[in-house]
């Protein structure tokens, strides 16, 4: 990742401890990342941390904001602008994920985010076998993100247990089948 918009970045060495210290004592962590983000207040990956955390404590429209700032200040950090995309799916704008997820159909072809976001664009259409397809060839080609791929595993696993029940959505509902999806997988979701 580049410099982002001429600010300093906060020193590897230091994001990996921050990561550990956030991982084994999350209060001192989130004390630590909020005087990082301080100090380098246009690094990138510190501003995807705190969204992420936000987001992991339900303050989603704070996360919103710092993932968008991340997205901002990096428009190339792919895994942020995937996050972003995928909270805003989660919280029901599936039209907004799709716009910011825009940029990763550049990837290769064959790499695991743009797997998953072909596979939760399906999702979106409610088409459940070609959004089945798309996450599991992305978990097959993910092997660096892996709290990812148990995410995107809940949302298989949440489709076919709605297959198996006979459908995704109740008939006069007005949230989608796929939101309801998203819904039910959040709820199962682990903290990573």
């Amino acid at each position: 990742m580049s410099k982002a918009q001429g600010g300093a970045l906060c020193p590897d060495e230091i994001m990996a401890t921050l990561v550990g210290l956030l991982q084994q004592d999350e209060p001192a962590g989130l004390a630590r990342l909020d005087e990082l983000a301080g100090r380098y207040p246009d690094d990138a990956r510190l501003l995807f941390l705190k969204g992420s955390m936000m987001a992991a404590r339900k303050d989603y429209d704070g996360a919103r904001k710092a993932m968008r700032q991340a997205v901002d200040a990096a428009p190339d950090f792919a895994i942020a602008r995937f996050q972003l995309g995928f909270l805003l799916l989660t919280c029901g704008e599936p039209w907004a994920a799709r716009e910011t997820w825009g940029p990763l159909h550049g990837l290769p072809e064959g790499h695991y985010l743009l797997h998953f976001v072909r596979g939760l664009s399906h999702l979106i259409h409610d088409a459940f076998p070609a959004a089945i397809g798309e996450l599991e060839r992305g978990i097959a080609a993910n092997s660096e993100n892996l709290p990812l791929n148990r995410d995107m595993r809940l949302i298989i696993d949440e489709i076919r247990r709605k297959e198996l029940a006979g459908g995704a959505g109740g008939q006069g509902s007005d949230v989608s089948s796929a939101q309801l999806l998203l819904q039910q997988a959040s709820l199962r979701a682990t903290r990573h």
